[in-house]
């Protein structure tokens, strides 16, 4: 596929890009679009000190690993809400997230993003896609994302891939954090993410939620501000799969097998619940 490259100048405003999200309710096709989105953006000091504290990071003069994410949410919006794009964005699902680090993310004030979407392929549940996303400073690509995002009631020919599944180590609790009733509330007003399942239990239950739910986002930055000590500065990657939901407000805990350049995680709550798996390993 040939990518058509869109460069703007700024995004579009998060209250007209939610608007328009509301407005698209059903499935519009099966294919998607060749376009792509570019821009440049700026570190907003006072949101990275806010987002630092509520995620635990430490002020080590780089940025969180899962900031440019939140840097790039707007650009991602305004790419899963053109009219081009066939999928409703409310009730698309987040099930996979990697991150990789290529160099250090020190001394940033300024970023060049580029978005698109790619890999879409067959889910017993729909079907899924990979939201795109890196991050160029002057010397070329710094940082990038993939997340894996589900469209349910989608039905495309072929059968759904497995993924495999690494062989289990020896995992050990490293900390554990209280996700309180209103913490989806306090991310999205700092990160711009809105979805309904995570502002309260009303809202949550529009979608078939019997509680409003944690951001997986959130749960990954807490993750990797307590392996902050364990992970290389850069040249790595950290790739999580997102499975029962936190609901809030609880308890979770994190085991990890901190120590190695290579390592697994796992977010459990209480009663065997699992709420996250990953991994991470220095890149070749």
């Amino acid at each position: 596929m040939t990518r058509l490259w869109h460069d703007l100048s700024t995004t579009d405003a998060l209250a007209g890009l939610y608007a328009r999200a509301t407005r698209k309710r059903k499935i519009s096709g099966d294919t998607l679009p060749d376009i792509g989105l570019r821009c440049d953006l700026e570190v907003q000091p006072a949101q990275l000190e806010q987002y630092r504290k509520l995620c635990h990071f430490s002020d080590d003069g780089r940025l969180p690993p899962t900031f440019p994410h939140v840097m790039a949410f707007a650009l991602q919006l305004q790419l899963l809400t053109d009219k081009t794009f066939p999928f409703p964005l409310l009730g698309l699902v987040h099930l996979e997230n990697r991150i990789r680090v290529l160099r250090p993310l020190g001394g940033i004030s300024r970023l060049r993003f580029s978005v698109q979407v790619d890999n879409l392929q067959p889910h017993e549940k729909g079907a899924t896609f990979d939201l795109i996303t890196d991050a160029k400073d002057g010397l070329g690509l710094l940082w990038s994302e993939s997340s894996r995002m589900l469209c349910r009631g989608l039905k495309l020919d072929g059968e759904a891939a497995v993924a495999p599944t690494p062989a289990p180590i020896e995992l050990t609790e490293l900390t554990r954090w209280y996700a309180d009733s209103d913490i989806g509330r306090r991310y999205a007003k700092i990160c711009g993410d809105y979805n309904p399942i995570h502002l309260s239990a009303a809202s949550a239950r529009l979608f078939g939620f019997p509680a409003a739910i944690a951001h997986g986002m959130w749960s990954k930055a807490m993750t990797l501000a307590a392996l902050r000590s364990h992970l290389p500065v850069s040249n790595y990657e950290i790739d999580v799969s997102f499975l029962k939901p936190v609901r809030l407000p609880s308890e979770v805990i994190l085991n990890a097998s901190p120590g190695a350049d290579t390592g697994q995680l796992r977010l459990d709550g209480h009663g065997e619940l699992v709420h996250m798996r990953g991994t991470w390993r220095p890149l070749d």
